[in-house]
């Protein structure tokens, strides 16, 4: 909880921006931005060369950079400079960079004299991850970024590191919820990040409507995916379409506390029921919460409370589709698949920014 009570502390994406243009070190190791130009992330006061705003997105973890895709860049070495405090762990980093297609196991670190306990702790301390992750993401991140450009998958199959191509697609399929082939050709779906104060979002629409809105590190994502696929029929390639900029900006005026409206299209792709229980899911005002039993007996089925739990925990589209404001008979917070850490900010963020708006209404 403590790293995530840092995030909250974060301004607006403008702000950072222009915090990376005068390298303002206030950020330092609570900032990062991604260059989508070139694939790389890096600590604000990085001396290089500052990217356009457009090319520009913000993390608060480097986890976060890692998970978007993104390698550490070799001027300012924003991983060397997390984990300085243990030699070897610098040591890991540098075989890490230079050889980033090599697959590690624990075995590599025990034979380097390492207990794959203690690397597993310091980089999950330092970093958001474990040195395992941390390759597998960067492997992972070079393919994407491969096939996101256009080029053949076979060279995304060997920046990532694969020995064939049926492990490679294996893997990818498992990450994206479809075989990498379908990132080049029939985009009826486009995917994008959005950067919030409280992690990174997955967002994926058509040119008409949201389809799903998730949190990228929600276990259930993969799934998500590979359902999204198989039930419209389409591909998902990198890019966007007009409803993700829409909910984009939507969300950063509902994370800067100015408004909870969403009005960006949604797909609502469920059963007649399921979708009755998200439009009622909609309708629980800001800045208060509902029990699973008060949904049914909104919904007019007072005895489905665990289907109205199942449908609840179905929804796609986060935050807009309100699942967060669902609690237990008792008070308690119950589950939430982006973590109830999240739960809570929310729901404290919501009940915030309707006593701000009620003391705007009465003049205050």
């Amino acid at each position: 909880m403590e790293n995530a009570t840092l995030l909250f502390q974060l301004p607006d994406d403008d702000t950072l921006y222009q915090a990376l243009l005068e390298r303002d070190p206030a950020y330092e190791g609570f900032a990062y931005v991604g260059v989508k130009s070139t694939g790389v992330f890096c600590r604000l006061t990085c001396a290089a060369r500052k990217p356009k705003r457009q090319n520009s997105v913000f993390f608060s973890s480097i986890k976060g950079c890692l998970e978007a895709g993104f390698r550490a860049c070799l001027r300012c070495r924003p991983l060397e400079r997390a984990g300085a405090q243990e030699p070897w762990v610098k040591t890991l980093l540098d075989a890490l960079e230079h050889d980033a297609e090599r697959r590690w196991y624990e075995g590599d670190l025990i034979r380097l004299g390492l207990d794959p306990s203690t690397v597993r702790r310091a980089f999950k301390r330092y970093f958001g991850v474990t040195f395992l992750e941390m390759a597998r993401l960067r492997r992972m991140g070079q393919g994407m970024q491969q096939l996101a450009s256009g080029e053949p998958v076979i060279e995304a199959q060997l920046s990532a590191g694969f020995d064939s191509d049926s492990g490679f697609r294996r893997a990818f399929t498992r990450l994206a919820g479809q075989p990498p082939s379908n990132l080049r050709g029939r985009e009826l779906l486009k995917v994008d990040w959005l950067q919030t104060p409280i992690g990174v979002m997955l967002a994926v629409a058509d040119a008409q409507v949201l389809h799903l809105l998730e949190f990228f590190d929600r276990p259930a994502l993969a799934a998500e995916l590979q359902s999204l696929q198989k039930n419209s029929g389409s591909s998902i390639g990198f890019g966007r379409f007009a409803p993700i900029d829409q909910i984009e900006a939507q969300l950063q005026r509902y994370f800067a506390g100015e408004s909870g409206d969403f009005t960006t299209p949604l797909a609502m792709n469920a059963s007649p029921f399921t979708r009755t229980v998200w439009q009622a899911l909609r309708a629980i005002p800001l800045g208060s919460t509902c029990s699973y039993a008060e949904v049914a007996s909104r919904i007019g089925s007072p005895s489905a409370i665990r289907a109205v739990a199942r449908a609840n925990g179905a929804n796609p589209i986060a935050i807009v589709v309100a699942c967060h404001r669902v609690i237990g008979s008792d008070g308690s917070l119950t589950g939430y698949g982006g973590g109830l850490w999240r739960k809570r900010w929310l729901l404290e963020h919501e009940r915030r920014m309707r006593l701000s708006q009620g003391e705007s209404a009465s003049g205050l």
